[in-house]
């Protein structure tokens, strides 16, 4: 059986979130809709307390609504690249459909390890900017007082392959802030 909420940094995080996201804010509409009609219908004029309920709890579900459009833009890792790296998930600290955002542009990573001082991943896609994805993080880290940290993105994934079985052998201890960094990509990811 499915996990109704994934946690982020598996695969299939995105999708999980479009659905559950999208039940969500039809959940919400329908409450203040439900709530309206039985306020109009019990007092036949809309001027009463439960039209005031429904109006106040639109706020929740167009919130709602931003956040499912969000996720229905972002994507995930695909299968076919997850069945190529899944084989390093035991011996690197692995991430699935990170989707960073900053105030210019957006930055879908499918996938992203850490080992030591090294965090790279790769984006599947082609409109992703790399060298702004990786000046975004390292100043995301920075701003958290994280230094010495390598970022690299790749949008090939053949070459990313080759950096995590280098990255496998590599022998390093970890970051002196490796669970700052893991918390920090967390916070700033969708």
């Amino acid at each position: 059986m499915k996990k109704l909420i994934m946690p982020k940094g598996s695969y299939g995080y995105i999708e999980n979130r479009k659905v559950f996201t999208a039940l969500r804010t039809l959940l919400y509409f329908a409450v203040c809709i439900g709530l309206y009609v039985m306020g109009y219908v019990t007092t036949g004029s809309n001027k009463n307390l439960l039209t005031i309920v429904a109006i106040l709890g639109t706020l929740p579900a167009c919130k709602s609504a931003v956040n499912m459009i969000i996720f229905l833009r972002a994507g995930g890792c695909s299968e076919g690249l997850r069945k190529k790296v899944c084989m390093y998930d035991a011996d690197l600290v692995t991430f699935y459909d990170m989707y960073f955002t900053s105030y210019q542009k957006n930055f879908p990573v499918s996938h992203m390890v850490l080992k030591g001082n090294v965090l790279c991943g790769v984006t599947e896609n082609p409109k992703c900017d790399t060298n702004e994805a990786e000046k975004h993080l390292e100043q995301m880290l920075i701003q958290e007082g994280i230094k010495n940290v390598t970022v690299k993105i790749f949008s090939n994934a053949g070459k990313y392959i080759d950096r995590l079985s280098q990255l496998k052998d590599l022998e390093t201890e970890k970051h002196k802030n490796h669970d700052d960094i893991i918390r920090l990509l967390y916070s700033i990811s969708l």
